[in-house]
């Protein structure tokens, strides 16, 4: 059986996700799915306002040596996430719905103030 190994950088995109999720549960949205996957790809954060289905990746960084978080999401990404959306709809056998794109930015350096921004409706 073959033994998974977290690096810190995954240790961090799981902190990233639990502060994004407990956020976003502040906000109003209702989680459905955390790390959903299927052949074609994941998603982070799959939740509804009651209205649509809104979809949601996180980015988190210690610091921005490398770029931004929200540098980290090209259009090609988010159109990617878009059909992700739709894949997870025929999954669960969820009619047409409004799918909405929600991008949340985390920056957690070491010893310092965790800052979070969501966007919505990338």
């Amino acid at each position: 059986m073959a033994t998974i190994t977290r690096t810190h950088n995954d240790e961090l995109g799981l902190k990233g996700e639990d502060l994004a999720c407990e956020y976003l549960t502040k906000q109003g949205l209702v989680v459905l799915s955390r790390r959903w996957k299927c052949p074609d790809g994941e998603l982070d954060i799959v939740a509804t306002d009651g209205d649509r289905l809104v979809v949601c990746e996180v980015k988190t960084r210690s610091g921005v040596a490398f770029g931004t978080p929200d540098e980290a999401v090209s259009p090609v990404k988010l159109e990617r996430i878009r059909r992700l959306g739709l894949h997870w709809l025929s999954e669960y056998n969820v009619g047409w719905c409004q799918i909405r794109v929600d991008l949340v930015f985390v920056l957690w350096p070491p010893g310092g103030q965790v800052r979070l921004r969501h966007l919505r409706g990338a």
